[in-house]
């Protein structure tokens, strides 16, 4: 029985349905615990995993070279990495800004976007590839029909007539947004969309399906009550708030999740998100 799908983000690729459970499960029932309410079984959380579309197929002898900086696409790629550059920066005082002075080694904005990022708390300890293709993942999404519509399957596949909630993450609430409305015989839902970034103007809102109309975009018909809750210092939740974009009915709420703004543990371990998600659950 299906109660609550999870939905996931970027950088999964690696994983399963079962990793993101085991890594999920226990810090969505601290939430609840926290905020003083029971616990859910595993038999009653599906994950709607869409990671492996992006996962590289492997190749004879040494492989793929490692992605760099000569690699980021114009478009969607350069403005994302930018973007979370400038939301990393204002966050974090040990991250320069783009209006830093240059290093002479590290003139090409690019490098000095993912030197910079390489000192955030969210990209801390990542190659610059595996940040590279974070931004790759939602330029592929956006833009490659196959991946966005696979995803949305992956997701549909999972929602049963028990559930109640969706709970999704980063890209995954992108995935879920676009799912909901697709799908407006689906009734009752709860949605709980933690860290973000579908406000983002001009690099995720205005792609979105159906397109948004003068600033604002469609309510998914199935949804009675939206949640969206983020870090301040969540550099892949540059817009905080969706209740501007997407209407009023949105709750959104801020949390402190310390020095891993953007990770999805601390998210679920909130009070704020342990009581809504109970109160969903009746």
């Amino acid at each position: 029985m299906t109660r609550v799908v999870l939905v996931h983000g970027i950088a999964q690729q690696l994983k399963g349905p079962e990793t993101i459970t085991e890594a999920w499960l226990p810090s969505l029932n601290d939430g609840l615990a926290i905020s003083g309410s029971d616990t859910l079984p595993r038999q009653d959380v599906s994950v709607a995993f869409y990671g492996d579309l992006f996962r590289r197929p492997g190749h004879r002898g040494l492989g793929e070279p490692p992605l760099d900086a000569s690699d980021v696409e114009p478009g969607l790629e350069h403005e994302l990495l930018l973007a979370w550059w400038q939301a990393a920066a204002d966050a974090e005082s040990p991250v320069p800004g783009p209006d830093a002075p240059a290093r002479l080694r590290t003139p090409h904005i690019v490098q000095r976007a993912l030197n910079a990022l390489s000192h955030s708390a969210f990209f801390a300890g990542l190659a610059e590839g595996a940040m590279i293709g974070s931004a790759r993942q939602v330029r592929r999404y956006f833009t490659e029909p196959e991946v966005r519509r696979a995803a949305g399957e992956r997701l549909a596949r999972v929602v049963t007539g028990e559930t109640t909630v969706i709970i999704a993450h980063s890209l995954g609430s992108v995935v879920a947004y676009e799912t909901l409305c697709a799908h407006p015989q689906w009734q009752d839902l709860t949605l709980i969309t933690l860290g973000s970034p579908l406000a983002v103007h001009g690099l995720v809102f205005d792609r979105l399906r159906p397109t948004p109309h003068a600033g604002t975009a469609r309510w998914p018909v199935p949804v009675k009550r939206w949640i969206n809750i983020a870090d301040h210092g969540d550099a892949v939740a540059l817009v905080k708030e969706l209740a501007p974009s997407f209407g009023t009915r949105v709750q959104d709420f801020t949390v402190n999740n310390g020095a891993h703004a953007h990770d999805v543990r601390p998210y679920l371990t909130a009070r704020e998100t342990g009581l809504v998600l109970a109160e969903s659950l009746g």
